[in-house]
């Protein structure tokens, strides 16, 4: 009898296994513990944003639309950026709508990185960035946040840029940390960047969240920045709405052109009833210019119960995430005192490490707030026994 040999795989991440995501949900759902791990929300979103996309499908808006997106919802997004951001997007050439923030930092790194080419990462990062990277054929080149403000370090990055370096990517506000970054911040990037063709890949999902009468510092209000820029947003962020994996990328029009070129053939286009929903429901701004408040209420709601337990708050400047110092709470590394936390205490977090490549460890763990008053109270309820 032949033995049927598989085929040998050569696989193109060798180094990437589950997601630290998976695995906390997973072992959250098997020790039915709050989760407060993966970063969605447990409410639902508005009503009327639902009838919306209802609508278009009764309409019968079920069919391909436009590659790049429907116009009424890329002018809707040029609006609304001219407006927050002061810079003028072409609706028809340089806002393109994206199925989710992940597929458009891939495809923006697919469009503009070269075999050999090097980004520049700011760690910790969210875990697409690296593998994105790394399937375009570049060279991911890290570079560590301040620990513990996880600010930029300018003299650290002007260090990193050399002749094969393509693009940095950066993410303000920042996940996993929930720092913001400032005007002179990007100000100081502008000027990094202004004698050198770095390109640049803003991710800003978490733009309407910024606490405590901060602004949101977009790549888009300044001009030597948006000239080279790929500015990535979320509207399942913004609309508590993640499992529908709608956003968009805005960038001037030759990058805009090299972007929907890899988009017509990665995902080509986005749900069109959901496009239709969320065009008409952007007529009204209040549900973004509100959502700061709402997620502040919640973060002082949530910081004010973790602080009567040993946990060291870090500051939590933007985002719907809280990172702590675990140093006062166990002697345990953060993989090993999230699976534990999950487990005996019955809340589940994700150890700041999984967000390093070299898994450094700084004894912090990150809790997402994105949940019903009712789920923090039972969190916290729990963590009070530490």
């Amino acid at each position: 009898m032949n033995t049927i040999q598989s085929p040998d795989l050569r696989s193109k991440l060798p180094a990437v296994g589950t997601t630290i995501f998976t695995i906390m949900s997973t072992l959250a759902a098997e020790k039915q513990a709050v989760n407060l791990g993966q970063g969605f929300p447990d409410f639902d979103c508005d009503p009327v944003l639902v009838d919306a996309v209802t609508l278009a499908m009764k309409q019968g808006l079920n069919q391909y639309p436009p590659m790049a997106g429907i116009a009424p919802l890329r002018e809707a997004i040029a609006d609304k950026i001219a407006g927050l951001y002061r810079h003028a997007y072409s609706a028809g050439s340089e806002i393109t709508i994206t199925a989710g923030a992940t597929q458009a930092i891939i495809t923006a790194i697919l469009a503009v990185v070269h075999a050999g080419d090097e980004v520049i990462v700011l760690e910790p990062c969210y875990d697409s960035y690296v593998p994105n990277i790394e399937l375009a054929g570049g060279v991911a080149v890290r570079v560590a946040l301040k620990p513990g403000t996880f600010r930029p370090d300018f003299d650290k990055i002007a260090v990193a840029i050399t002749p094969r370096t393509r693009a940095i990517l950066i993410n303000s506000p920042h996940n996993p940390s929930g720092t913001v970054w400032t005007e002179q911040e990007m100000l100081q990037l502008q000027e990094l960047l202004a004698p050198t063709d770095v390109l640049l890949i803003s991710d800003e999902v978490y733009e309407h969240m910024v606490f405590d009468g901060r602004q949101h510092q977009s790549a888009a209000q300044y001009p030597a920045l948006a000239a080279r820029a790929f500015i990535v947003s979320s509207f399942g962020k913004t609309y508590h709405v993640t499992g529908w994996k709608v956003g968009y990328v805005a960038a001037p029009a030759p990058l805009s052109t090299e972007f929907r070129k890899v988009h017509q053939f990665n995902v080509f286009t986005v749900n069109t009833p959901v496009q239709h929903g969320l065009a008409a429901y952007m007529r009204d701004p209040l549900p973004y210019r509100q959502l700061s408040a709402f997620y502040q209420r919640k973060r002082d709601l949530f910081r004010q119960g973790l602080a009567q337990t040993r946990f060291r708050l870090l500051p939590g400047e933007g985002t719907y995430f809280q990172c702590v110092d675990i140093s006062e709470v166990s002697e345990l590394g953060e993989a090993d005192f999230c699976h534990w936390l999950t487990s005996e205490v019955g809340v589940a977090a994700i150890p700041l490490s999984a967000f390093y490549g070299n898994g450094f460890d700084q004894r912090v763990v990150r809790f997402c707030f994105a949940k019903k008053d009712e789920t923090l109270q039972a969190a916290l309820g729990r963590l009070a026994k530490l």
